[in-house]
C-alpha cells in the first residue's frame, strides 16, 4: 500500500485499492450458495467469509482485471474451483460451530 505523497508520515492516507483477489469472489459465492446470505445475514456473511479467505492463498492486486487477464481459461476454472471448495467448507465450518454453540 502506497500512501499518498502529499501525507508521507500517514500509511492509510488516500491508499492505493490494493485488495485480495479473492475477496469479491468468496462474497459471491457464499451468497450463491447460502439462503442465509442472501436474506441479510451479515455476521454469518462476513464469518464465513473470513474462514473461506483463509483457506486460500492470499492474491493481492489493485485492478481485478490485473489478475484475469493473465490467466489461461484452465486457470480461471482452477481459480474458480478452489473458490467454491473453500466457500462449501466455510459454509459447513461456520453451522456446525453455531450448533454446537446452541447446544452448550
Amino acid at each position: 500500500m502506497l500512501p499518498n505523497p502529499g501525507h508521507p508520515k500517514r500509511a492509510d492516507a488516500d491508499v492505493d485499492p490494493i485488495h485480495n483477489y479473492y475477496e469479491r469472489l468468496v462474497l459471491e459465492e457464499i451468497v450463491n450458495q447460502s439462503d442465509r446470505a442472501r436474506q441479510g445475514d451479515r455476521d454469518f456473511l462476513a464469518d464465513t467469509a473470513c474462514v473461506a479467505l483463509n483457506r486460500l492463498p492470499p492474491k493481492y492486486i489493485r485492478h481485478n482485471v490485473d489478475m484475469t487477464f493473465f490467466m489461461s481459461p484452465q486457470e480461471v476454472a482452477e481459480t474458480e474451483q478452489k473458490v467454491t471448495d473453500a466457500v462449501q467448507a466455510a459454509l459447513s465450518y461456520v453451522q456446525q460451530r453455531e450448533e454446537q454453540k446452541s447446544q452448550a
